[in-house]
């Protein structure tokens, strides 16, 4: 999940939010109290699935999405897709046991005004019980005159104190808040339903059962991100960029 993408937006008050890893301790008497987001999933509870789909979110191999759209001047182009590939990795679940998943890889590439700025490989899995899907970690890419330069960004669960997140649970309940990401330092994305019931209209077309998340992050205070997601489609809309584009493996089936 390429943070280069999040679209800056820094409200008045620029206070830091707390973060802290499992529980939290006691909290001072204030008249503001920052908002929570879920941090533990019960995976030991999870028949976990390499492949599949629930309402907007895909892991199903072949599956492709390509958005565009101007940023600053510059057209910025993503193309996600869902590649015949799975990657071992072993995590501590809720109970603290050994856990071992094999995740989808889905790999994600972005150009600026075509020239490939990054790409990242991020790792996913289906719960089979409840359609959520989990967040195990990336390898990340970052170019510069089409040479690798960093890895920012880079993290997986089960290493460095890292933990699954949970990218888009299988049902959609306006207020939900959880982290996407958790590897403390590292990658700290978090969601919150906003949205939902949306018609959205893009170079690819108009869909329907659309949903609206706002994406922020302790790592930058104040920052937020827009995403929509459309029934049996996806991402459709990231920031300023929409989709043009895509290709849903089986749809003709």
């Amino acid at each position: 999940m390429r943070r280069q993408r999040r679209t800056l937006q820094r409200s008045a008050v620029a206070a830091a939010l707390a973060f802290l890893l499992g529980s939290v301790g006691p909290v001072e008497e204030t008249t503001w109290a920052a908002p929570q987001y879920t941090t533990q999933f019960e995976l030991d509870e999870c028949t976990l699935s390499s492949d599949g789909r629930n309402a907007h979110f895909s892991i199903r191999p072949g599956d492709k999405l390509v958005l565009e759209g101007k940023d600053d001047g510059e057209l910025v182009r993503v193309q996600i897709r869902v590649l015949n590939q799975t990657k071992k990795i072993t995590f501590a679940n809720a109970e603290g046991e050994s856990q071992t998943v094999y995740a989808r890889v889905v790999e994600e590439r972005e150009w600026k005004d075509g020239e490939l700025v990054e790409v990242s490989r991020n790792f996913y899995a289906r719960c089979e019980q409840t359609d959520d899907i989990f967040y195990f970690g990336e390898d990340v890419d970052i170019y510069e005159n089409g040479v690798i330069v960093s890895h920012d960004g880079a993290w997986l669960a089960g290493k460095n104190g890292a933990l699954p997140g949970l990218i888009m649970p299988g049902r959609f309940l306006l207020g939900s808040r959880y982290f996407q990401e958790i590897a403390p330092g590292v990658a700290q994305d978090r969601a919150e339903h906003v949205r939902m019931g949306l018609t959205v209209k893009t170079p690819a077309g108009t869909f329907e059962d659309c949903v609206e998340v706002l994406e922020t992050t302790p790592l930058e205070p104040g920052a937020t991100s827009v995403k929509r997601y459309c029934a049996e489609i996806g991402l459709v809309m990231d920031g300023v960029a929409k989709l043009i584009d895509y290709e849903i493996a089986g749809a003709d089936d």
